[in-house]
């Protein structure tokens, strides 16, 4: 299966050492950074979304992007992604590269249709509108 990269390279070194050598094969490409229309592309056709974070990430746009665009996401299970991927439905939650792998491997499990519906109906303008709104409204009642 292709593995296609966008996006920026905050480590120099660690691209160059890491990551470079596997370009070798033709089934990796880095594509840099990529403009909207793309990016929209780019999730809209792939597979899956992998959002290998090795960090607590407080949200993670390009989640939602992906599932919006009907794309799944394997993600590691840290951070805002059980609050964002519902797994086994939208994604994987995992704990290491070997479950990345095999959960890869059972991407078709996963309905596009699913992902973007659990995307509009969670993250959605209005949807955030709303949700904006009850929880200033519950602070406004509790002072």
């Amino acid at each position: 299966m292709p593995l296609k990269l966008a996006g920026l390279i905050q480590d120099e070194e660690y691209f160059k050492e890491k990551i470079q050598p596997y370009f070798e094969s033709d089934k990796v490409e880095y594509l840099g950074n990529v403009d909207p229309v793309m990016r929209n592309e780019l999730m809209g056709g792939a597979k899956a979304l992998l959002h290998p974070i090795s960090f607590d990430e407080p949200f993670g746009l390009s989640v939602i992007e992906a599932m919006m665009c009907g794309t799944p996401v394997i993600a590691f299970n840290r951070g805002s992604m059980p609050e964002l991927i519902k797994d086994g439905v939208t994604g994987y939650l995992v704990k290491n590269n070997s479950d990345a792998v095999r959960a890869v491997s059972q991407i078709n499990r996963i309905d596009p249709l699913a992902c973007r519906e659990h995307a509009l109906s969670k993250f959605s303008q209005n949807s955030m509108i709303d949700e904006y709104i009850n929880v200033y409204t519950e602070i406004l009642r509790s002072q």
